[in-house]
């Protein structure tokens, strides 16, 4: 992929703090940020999505919010609630941690109930979180024709959260080619400059996930792009 500005760039990234500890000047930084260099989505917590959603009422950059973050153990009743209070208070997507054990233990039918619930309490696009870290190639495949056959609007690599891996080249690759071009692919964890993004997008990501997306799109550079 040959991005041609840091515009472009930017519109790529979904610019994220879900920190625990992330207070209310935190979030208007996020925000700040999101809307000086144009990122497609802030991410916060549940907690934040109204001040964050009032921040950015004016500007065409999206609010969204993770859904049982970051393990995904919570129910599938508890997570549809969650998610529908975060739409009532500005969420315009979601991001949801799937039932990892359940996948691990191949119960496919909560796993499904788990992501149709929570897109059917949304109505609006839904990322799944598969948490690659913990699944063998074969779970990644069926979580994602899984995640796709539930309706979400995209697969996402990780939450990197408890000193996981993130997201890696193969992954995103086995994804892209597993859900080919019904659906999009986010890659977030331990994405935080420009050559990292950049082959991120090359393998077949729709979307970036990253706290650092101000480093990221300053990092820009179309000479990089050429030596490849």
């Amino acid at each position: 992929m040959k991005i041609k500005s840091k515009e472009e760039l930017a519109s790529l990234i979904d610019h994220t703090n879900v920190r625990a500890d992330a207070t209310p000047a935190d979030i208007e930084r996020l925000c700040r940020e999101a809307e000086e260099y144009g990122f497609r989505c802030a991410v916060v917590t549940p907690t934040n999505v109204r001040l964050a959603s009032e921040l950015l009422s004016s500007s065409e950059v999206m609010v969204c919010s993770v859904v049982g973050f970051p393990a995904g153990v919570s129910t599938p009743s508890v997570k549809a609630l969650e998610a529908s209070e975060a739409v009532e208070n500005g969420a315009e997507e979601i991001d949801m941690v799937m039932n990892i054990g359940a996948m691990k233990a191949g119960n496919t039918e909560l796993v499904h109930e788990d992501v149709s619930g929570v897109v059917e309490a949304a109505g609006v696009p839904v990322k799944v979180i598969l948490e690659t870290a913990y699944l063998t190639d074969e779970e990644k495949v069926k979580a994602c024709i899984i995640s796709r056959d539930a309706g979400a609007a995209f697969v996402k690599t990780s939450t990197a959260y408890g000193g996981l891996p993130g997201a890696t080249v193969e992954d995103v690759r086995l994804m892209r080619r597993t859900v080919g071009d019904d659906m999009g692919v986010k890659a977030a964890g331990g994405i935080r400059d420009f050559e990292t993004a950049l082959a991120m997008l090359e393998a077949g990501a729709d979307r970036i996930g990253t706290s650092t997306g101000v480093e990221i799109v300053e990092g820009f550079r179309v000479e990089d792009q050429d030596n490849r």
